[in-house]
Parts: structure tokens; sequence; C-alpha cells
């Protein structure tokens, strides 16, 4: 005998089939989702607290997303054989279907609510993070939350032949010229994250077309399994404040307010904007104790509304701007001289203060993925400090927030990232935001994209960000250029946009509304481009190009081809050899197993001395060439000179000189150097 589900349907889409059941595994979750791709499996459930949390003025929503070795058959690395940390890879895939199901939730839930999704196998091709988003929006879709579904996580790619394909394998990703997973729905777009290599604007839109259509199939089956489960949200009234209090705090408020928001800069903004809040507060304080959230929540949709009629019937923003301007710009390169490669990016009020650090191989990270083990020759670091914001808070490691931005601002400069075998160094680029008042992270692709060139790596092209907003009501729409951080807290879309000036290389969406028309993106695309241009623009009055030479305090590379053959005379017994070759040239050598060895050194003269190590080790004498060797023994008839390491030649007695010799201990001695 066997538990049965309580349904379980399938669907093909784009040619991929994609199985889900129900009702057998984690019975007692609200929902719950057993989600198949070929090989590959996920359970993803979904849990809410019955009551909201209190004091909670927020949707307390977590999404945990784990990938267990064990999927792919496989025991971790390391000495501790259990499970470890959540990594990087595991919490971007977390925040992917956060940004998809969390505008979905009505306003004014308060309840606490979990969505779990473990990786329980993997074939190799199953996009386990894309089926993590269409799990979880499902385990939702099937429960008694309320939530507006259904929705739909896909992943589309263009091809190298410019097919746009949804759901693609393993080997139709690694080379993709646009890879972008989209979150949809029936009534428009969600969410978005991308990266590409330099495509135009028209290709992200044929990508949005194409999940819209591919997606249809699951709509279908997302519904039709809710109806066959008779499901039904539980019944929730969004708070409402009291309109007679909603009237009160307006006639108190709302001039004051208006007059802040009209303030130019962010902190005296802000500090009128609170001040007039704690004044508020007070007030109510003593007429209506009882209600001293409700007046918080209004005064906040107060600001909302304020911000927002400003943009939409003044076209004005809270700093004075128009929709499509961008705030000032000042850029350096070089600040940090003694560093190979620095960058101050200033945009407005949000500042980056970013560092390019050259390595070698031995400097690659290594990452461990159920498809197996990884190097990443390119890394970015992103820090967000609380002095950026003028905060105190404890120091501890990198957020989810931060791992997000820095891989967003990773993904915008990948694409310009010269190869390994253009420019075989490992590449570091870290950024400090030191100021912030919206869009840091396209600040770091800004300034990351500066100190890159300004340590003399030949990017592609100059690359620079930009984060779109907008502010809509009913029909009327405006989008914002470079947007502040009270309008992404304020507005309805955050869309980062980073690239070229041929075309993207990294996009990301966020939107409010729940549902956004695919025209409003096309829209901002467009915008963005031109928002993009200026600020490639004014980041070539520092530096247009790449620096023509390494800086002096950047280590150097020699790249040298030696016969497979001679590789053990480099290495020497248990690596003694190549050892003693960095321990008495200061210089870093590594030998790959087709004879290619590269040479790092601090400076020119240790490369140039490494050099002479390796040809002596490892060189091979040609017929017509003059070398330079040492005698290592004397005989009757000559004497023997080691040209290299395991090679030795006769020079016959007649040989030694222009005239005749008795002896050859009359010419040469062991250890003499003889040309």
């Amino acid at each position: 005998m066997k538990l049965e589900p309580r349904w379980t349907g399938s669907t093909d889409v784009d040619g991929v089939k994609i199985e889900m059941e129900t009702g057998r595994i984690a019975r007692q979750a609200n929902g719950s989702v057993l989600i198949r791709r070929g090989g590959t499996a996920l359970l993803v459930t979904a849990v809410a607290a019955n009551e909201p949390r209190a004091g909670t003025d927020f949707f307390p929503l977590t999404v945990e997303y784990r990938e267990r070795f064990s999927a792919a058959g496989k025991f971790p690395g390391g000495y501790r054989k259990k499970e470890g940390r959540i990594t990087d890879r595991e919490i971007l895939s977390c925040r992917l279907v956060d940004r998809t199901v969390r505008p979905l939730f009505p306003d004014g839930y308060y309840n606490e609510v979990q969505i779990q999704a473990n990786v329980l196998a993997f074939d190799g091709d199953g996009d386990p993070e894309v089926l993590a988003i269409i799990g979880g929006a499902a385990a939702l879709h099937f429960s008694d939350i309320p939530f507006r579904g259904p929705v739909v996580g896909l992943r589309v790619v263009k091809t190298k032949d410019g097919a746009i394909r949804a759901l693609p394998n393993a080997k139709e990703r690694e080379s993709a010229l646009l890879d972008m997973v989209i979150s949809i729905g029936p009534d428009g777009l969600v969410m978005l994250e991308g990266l590409a290599n330099e495509v135009p604007e028209s290709d992200v839109v044929a990508a949005i077309d194409k999940a819209s259509a591919a997606a249809k199939p699951l709509f279908t089956l997302l519904n039709e399994a809710r109806s066959a489960l008779g499901c039904e949200a539980r019944p929730f009234d969004p708070p409402a404040p009291d309109a007679t209090l909603v009237e009160t705090v307006h006639a108190v408020a709302a001039a004051p307010l208006e007059e802040a928001y009209r303030i130019a800069a962010k902190q005296a903004r802000q500090e009128a904007v609170d001040t007039i809040s704690r004044d508020v507060q007070a007030r109510f304080a003593e007429s209506h104790p009882d209600q001293t959230s409700d007046v918080g929540t209004i005064l906040h949709d107060l600001e909302k509304k304020i911000l927002r009629s400003m943009a939409l019937g003044e076209q004005r923003r809270v700093d004075g701007r128009g929709p499509t301007e961008i705030r000032p710009i000042f850029v350096e390169a070089g600040v940090l001289p003694s560093l190979h490669g620095s960058a101050l990016f200033t945009r407005g009020e949000t500042q980056a203060l970013v560092v390019a650090t050259l390595g070698t191989a031995k400097d690659e990270q290594d990452v461990e993925t159920l498809g197996g083990s990884e190097r990443e020759r390119f890394q970015l670091h992103y820090s967000f400090p609380p002095y950026s914001v003028g905060e105190i808070r404890p120091l501890r490691g990198p957020g989810r927030r931060e791992i997000g931005h820095g891989n967003l601002a990773f993904r915008g400069l990948a694409a310009v990232i010269p190869t390994a075998s253009q420019f075989p160094y490992t590449i570091k680029v870290e950024s400090e935001v030191t100021e912030s008042n919206g869009s840091s992270s396209m600040a770091t692709v800004c300034g990351g994209c500066l100190a890159l060139m300004d340590a003399g790596i030949p990017v592609r092209r100059p690359v620079a960000g930009i984060a779109m907003g907008l502010i809509s009501e009913g029909d009327r729409a405006v989008v914002l250029s470079d947007i502040l951080g009270a309008e992404d807290h304020l507005g309805d879309m955050d869309f980062k946009v980073a690239g070229t000036t041929e075309g993207v290389t990294a996009v990301q969406l966020d939107n409010k509304l729940g549902w956004l028309p695919a025209e409003l993106l096309e829209r901002a695309l467009a915008q963005a481009r031109e928002g993009r241009l200026h600020i490639l623009k004014e980041m070539s009055t520092a530096l247009a190009e790449p620096r023509p030479e390494l800086s002096p305090t950047a280590p150097r590379i020699q790249v040298m081809k030696i016969g497979t053959h001679r590789i053990r005379f480099l290495i020497g017994p248990a690596g003694k050899t190549i050892r003693d070759v960095e321990a008495t040239t200061g210089a870093t050598v590594e030998v790959t197993d087709d004879g290619t060895v590269k040479l790092f050194g601090p400076n020119r003269e240790a490369l140039r001395a490494a050099e002479r190590r390796v040809q002596q080790l490892t060189g091979e004498p040609e017929v017509g060439k003059i070398y330079r060797g040492v005698v290592t023994g004397v005989k009757d008839f000559g004497c023997f000179v080691r040209l290299f390491e395991g090679i030795e030649g006769l020079v016959h007695i007649s040989e030694l000189d222009h005239g005749r010799v008795a002896e050859t201990g009359q010419i040469a001695s062991e250890g003499d150097e003889m040309i």
C-alpha cells in the first residue's frame, strides 16, 4: 500500500515536460508541490501563520532554497561531510523566488510566510532555481494563503544562431548570448533577472514575449489544479485606518510634508520629514493613544501620495529634476595610485569607491556546485557599510541584499571582461559604497568599469548602469531615470539596466504593482539607453579607454610553451625544482599538462629571472643557435657541456680552440661556462 497524491499533472513548455503533484508529501504545510523536469526534482512548501506577527508593519516573508549534494549523488567537499551553510548561489535563488511572489500578496498582509525549496534530485539539465520559482508559486496557489496567482518563472535564452528558447538545457545556456529568468503572470511581468552579451533592447523584449507565450500552458495547469483541489483563500480584510483619523492627520501634516518633499538634499529632506512625523505622532498619541500605529501608516501613505502627485501632476521629482534627468556625475580614475586600478564614481548622493586587483590562476575562486567544481576567474565583492546612509549597525558579513547587488554588478561587467587567452590574469573588483541615495549597484558597475580600465585591463567596451523607476495611477504613468532611494521606496518599479554603447549586459526588475505591462517595460528600456549613453559620455571625461599599460604596481605575466616531455624537469622531484625557482626569483610559476607555463612576477626583474630559469630547465637546443652552457665533465677527448636540464653535449677537443689543443684541461674545467 502506498500514499497517492491528491492531484498530479503535467504540461509541455516549449518542448520541455514539467510535472507536478501535491497531497502526498508534506501534507501539514499550507501548500506543497513536488515538481519535476526530467531527472531533476524539488519539494517546495509554503506555510503561513494564522495571525499577524505582533508589532509588525511589514510583510515577513522568508524563502529558503537549498541544494543538497546528495541530489547529484555526491558528498560535500572538505573535512565535514554534512551540508554546510547556505551558499551565495543558493541565496541568489532564494531572492528569485522572493521577488517573484512578494508583490502578489495583498497590501497589509503581515502574517509570517515561509517558503522552502529543497532540491531532491539533479540531472544536470533541470535548472532547479527555475523549478523553485514555479514550485513556490504553485505551493501558494494550491494553499489557503491569500495570494494573487498564478505566476511562473521561466528561463529564456538567445542562442548563437539567434533562436529564442524557453527552458534551455545546460549546453544551450553555456553559449547563450542572452540568459534571463522571467517571472510572469497572465496579466503581465513580475520579475526579471538576466545577463547578456551586449544585445539590443529588442532582444530583451523578444525574450519577455517568448516567456509570455511559453507560460500559458503552465497557467492553465495551475488553475486546473486549484479548481480540482477546491482551494479557497482564507478571508483577509486589509486593516484600514479610521476615515476621520485619516482626514484629521492629513489636515495637520499634508502642507508641511509637501514642503519637506521639495527639499532637494536627502538628509535635510529626511530630517524635515522625521521631525514632522514625530510631532504629528506625539500630538495624536494624547488624543488617539490606541491608534499610534495607524497614524504612522497614514503618514507613510501621505508621503507616497505627495511624491507620486508631484511626479504625475508636475513632472517634478523630489530633488527638482524632470523625469529623464540624470543627477550630476563626478568621476575620477586612479584615486589610489599604489593599487592596480581604482576609481571614485559619484552620481548625486550615491558614491562608490572601487578597486581592481590582478592575480594569478592560484587566486581563482573554487566553487562547488551540483553540476561540478567551477573556478571563478573574475570576481566582484560589493560592500554596503552603514555609514553610507548615516546609520550605525553591527558590522557582519554580507547580507542577502549585498550578495544580490554584487551579483548584478558582476553580471553587468562580465560581458566585457577579456578571456583568459587574451588576458591571463585573475581579476577582482571590490566596491565599497561610500554614499547611497539609490542605485548603488549601478554606481558599482560604473566605478568598476573605470577601475578595470585604470588597471590597464583590456575591457571590450566601457559599461555603465542606470536604475529606472515608475509612478503610475490608472492610465497615467511616468518613467523616471536614475531614481533616488525615496523614489524606489515609494514608487512602483526598480528596473536596473547595465550595458555599453552597443547593447545590454545585465537587467534586474522588481515591481510593486504585481503585474507590469510589457509596453511600460519597453518604454523604460528605451529611456534607460538614453541615460546610459549620457553616463558613458561623462565617464569618458576621466578615462575613455583602458590604459595602454598595466599599473607599475601590478604583477607582470608571461606565457611560455615547453615540450610536454620537459615538464618533469621544471617541476622536479615532489615539486622541489619549481619551488626553488619561485623562492629564488620571487615569481610564481604555473604549468599545465599541455606545456603552457605562466610566469607571474611582482616586477619585470623577477619575471626575467624566472624566464631565464625556466629556459635553463626546459629548453631544447636548435641547430644554428648559440647557447651558454656549463661544463659538467672533462675527458681526454673533450668536455661535456650541459645546455639545459637533462640535455648535455660533447664538445670534441678539436673544437675547443682554433689551434691544436694538447689537453682538454688546458681550456676547460668543470663548472666553467662555455658559449
